[in-house]
């Protein structure tokens, strides 16, 4: 019966504690210390991940070698390219048979040297065209190469955000030998299935065009 009392006053006592402290507890302290604890797990919640991380690659050398998409505008810029060159070996071999002719009509003396001289001064100014044709179609066929790279680069990227999604991948690297990434498993090696998704989409483009 002792015993019996003893734990009923322990009992008691304890509660009286519990009220005391609710009692005498602000209760905007108790809300903010409830509403900083609901913080912290909700912003825990929001930067772990759930299960085991999937990390995967693609090789990105022979990803863009085997997509349609990038051979296709290769293609288009190595024509680009050819027809600049082509213009400027034209415009180039017209103006030195111009400065050929020019010399050897002064040679001859076809010309007095005043008209030699004008002529000369001409050509002089169509060959600063020419330097500064020859410099404004290479900056222009580099910045088409890129805008090329960043076009086919956004065309991957767009497909992996669907394909990350459909096979829950929460990291997707691009490998290429001499880069960042120094070593990996060959089990992780995607590239064959994402070209291969890639090449589907981007024939199916093609075909609603």
């Amino acid at each position: 019966m002792r015993k019996v009392n003893l734990i009923i006053n322990i009992v008691l006592a304890i509660a009286v504690v519990v009220l005391f402290v609710l009692q005498f507890t602000p209760v905007g302290e108790q809300q903010q210390a409830d509403q900083a604890k609901d913080k912290q797990e909700q912003k825990k919640g929001e930067t772990t991940i759930k299960g085991d991380l999937r990390v995967a690659y693609v090789n990105i050398d022979s990803l863009l070698a085997g997509y349609q998409m990038y051979q296709d505008k290769r293609d288009e810029f190595v024509e680009e390219q050819t027809s600049s060159q082509a213009e400027l070996q034209s415009r180039s071999q017209e103006l030195k048979q111009k400065f050929q002719d020019l010399r050897e009509k002064l040679n001859k003396g076809l010309i007095t040297r005043a008209k030699a001289q004008m002529m000369q001064k001409d050509l002089g100014q169509k060959e600063q065209q020419l330097y500064q044709l020859r410099s404004q179609m290479s900056s222009e066929l580099a910045e088409r190469e890129q805008v090329i790279y960043r076009q086919v680069l956004n065309s991957v990227m767009d497909y992996l955000e669907d394909y990350t999604d459909n096979h829950n991948y929460h990291y997707i690297l691009s490998y290429s030998f001499g880069g960042p990434i120094l070593y990996k498993k060959e089990k992780l090696n995607i590239t064959s299935e994402v070209l291969k998704g890639l090449n589907q989409a981007y024939q199916n483009k093609n075909q609603e065009e």
